[in-house]
């Protein structure tokens, strides 16, 4: 292909590479020069126009996309037509996807002009998604390199799912609440869904190798595709009770173990034809861990081999895992007495209040923002931070004996999140937690922060603690620092209530046993109400 600027009455059946506009004339990039479009130049005053020119040995970038990508896709996949160079193909139904690596890496190294991109293998598709695109980057790409694009067949095809009966074993201890099995229960049926999967035997024994055996061989007369365990205990050893009930049963290991994070704890068997998982602690989050790679390849009735699971390292490390019990041994020990600050929010404009700041109005003949420092404060932890805005001046004067440090936010107008972020930036490195409280909520009692102190946990994998109250959680909100980076990263006016709701494994909830965790005052009207007034 030729490309560059050209006389204008040697650019016929050329494509504009840069858009004209010239004298009142406008082509855009892409278009075509025909015979009309030379009078325009010449009548335009343009001497030339860069143009790209197919030479002999050329394929329009269409058909070019067109012949690679019918070629490149094979079983359950979808081909569009080809546009701008572009040819997109589909999953035809679910299933997971499987790519020949090697053969689009050589695809890919033909030409400059041919690229081929796809999802990663192995990953679960729904019906209608895009797997993969083929793009020709110029406007044409040379015939030899299309030719041997083209003799690649079936480099990426889907595995429709097949197995559909799945049976689920859930081991018992004591302590282990019905609310965990019944949470992994919906959790596991929400994993299965996309896969035309549902659980049709769900039975509950002891944690003891006799009571799963017999599960097990009880399961094994029924009409079933996949067996899941999901233990009271993580698998620790072959020798432990669900690789041993196994074997018991007259089953065989595969593989115990992974290099996944989360879900090294996995367990891969077979009872007879049907696979058998013993499922990681990790698989009763909905979060994706190691479990789901291997759950979504054996309902597509592939084979997940030894070699399969040991492969799996590059790539395997998905997320800490917040909820894992520390210290383990020859670790070093957390502080005895973890070091905990307050961050009081008070640096909003109070737009909902209608102009006067509400942090400076009074309940009880206190400012807000001074009950809520004053709560902080006797519940005796290690700093207290108040991060002001709006009005900075007047909110330290209403703080001023108390002995609490300012932080300013320069950024304030551009929501909480900037407030919170500020905050924590100001935060020593020996801060293991902290209290985000709001200044605009004076009933928060000491007491009520003290609690939540108390059930911060991280050695028991509990790292944020929220108050309740009539079945609906409030602030403030204990963090440990385990997520500070995360806060840091929210965004507008909001808090870190995303957070929360994506890291559930990691929250404790405390009882408030008061309202105060749900009232804050947001109007005149509200704080009227309450026996407050606006300061003068």
């Amino acid at each position: 292909m030729k490309f560059g600027p050209v006389p204008v009455d040697e650019a016929l059946g050329g494509v504009v590479a840069h858009a004209v506009r010239s004298n009142g004339l406008v082509l855009k990039k892409g278009t075509r020069i025909g015979a009309a479009e030379i009078a325009a130049l010449h009548a335009a005053g343009a001497a030339s126009v860069t143009v790209a020119l197919a030479e002999p040995d050329d394929v329009a970038e269409d058909e070019a996309a067109a012949r690679i990508a019918a070629a490149v896709g094979g079983r359950g996949v979808r081909v569009d037509p080809a546009f701008t160079g572009r040819a997109n193909l589909f999953a035809e139904h679910a299933g997971v996807l499987l790519v020949d690596r090697s053969g689009v890496d050589q695809v890919n190294r033909l030409d400059d002009a041919i690229t081929f991109a796809t999802l990663g293998a192995f990953a679960a598709v729904e019906p209608g998604e895009m797997i993969a695109t083929v793009k020709i980057i110029p406007y044409a790409a040379p015939a030899a390199a299309v030719t041997r694009a083209a003799a690649a067949r079936s480099l990426v095809r889907v595995a429709p799912f097949v197995r559909s009966r799945v049976a689920v074993i859930s081991t018992l201890l004591p302590g282990l609440a019905d609310k965990v099995i019944e949470k992994t229960l919906r959790v596991t049926e929400d994993r299965l869904k996309p896969a035309g999967a549902t659980i049709v035997s769900e039975r509950r024994i002891a944690h003891e190798a006799a009571a799963l055996r017999a599960a097990l061989q009880a399961g094994a007369t029924e009409d079933i595709d996949l067996v899941l365990v999901f233990g009271a205990s993580a698998i620790a050893d072959r020798r432990d009770v669900i690789p041993a009930a196994l074997e018991q049963a007259g089953g065989e290991i595969e593989h115990l173990g992974m290099p996944v994070d989360p879900g090294n704890l996995l367990m891969v068997g077979r009872l007879g034809a049907v696979p058998v998982l013993g499922a990681p602690g990790c698989a009763r989050s909905p979060k994706e861990n190691g479990f789901d790679w291997v759950l979504t390849r054996l309902l597509a009735g592939l084979p997940v081999t030894k070699a399969d699971i040991t492969g799996m390292g590059v790539g395997g490390l998905l997320m800490e895992i917040v909820s894992r019990p520390q210290p383990r041994e020859g670790e070093p020990e957390l502080p005895a007495a973890p070091r905990i600050a307050a961050l009081v929010l008070a640096a909003g404009r109070s737009t909902r209040m209608g102009g006067p700041n509400k942090l400076l109005a009074t309940l009880e003949g206190t400012p807000l923002v001074r009950h809520a420092a004053k709560a902080a404060l006797g519940a005796g932890l290690a700093e207290i931070v108040v991060v002001t805005g709006h009005q900075a001046d007047a909110v330290e004067a209403s703080l001023d004996d108390l002995g609490v440090r300012f932080v300013h936010n320069p950024d304030f107008a551009e929501g909480l999140s900037t407030s919170l972020k500020t905050g924590l930036a100001a935060l020593g490195p020996d801060i293991d937690a902290v209290v985000v409280m709001l200044g605009d909520m004076p009933r928060i009692s000491p007491e009520l922060v003290g609690r939540l102190v108390d059930g911060f946990a991280p050695a028991e994998g509990l790292h944020v603690v929220v108050p309740t109250a009539n079945g609906r959680r409030g602030n403030p909100v204990l963090w440990g620092r385990r997520f500070f980076a995360e806060l840091g990263r929210v965004t507008g006016d909001q808090g870190g209530r995303a957070v929360l709701v994506a890291n559930p494994e990691a929250v404790a909830e405390v009882e408030a046993g008061t309202d105060s965790v749900h009232l804050d005052f947001d109007t005149q009207e509200a704080l009227a109400a309450a026996g407050g007034e606006i300061a003068p």
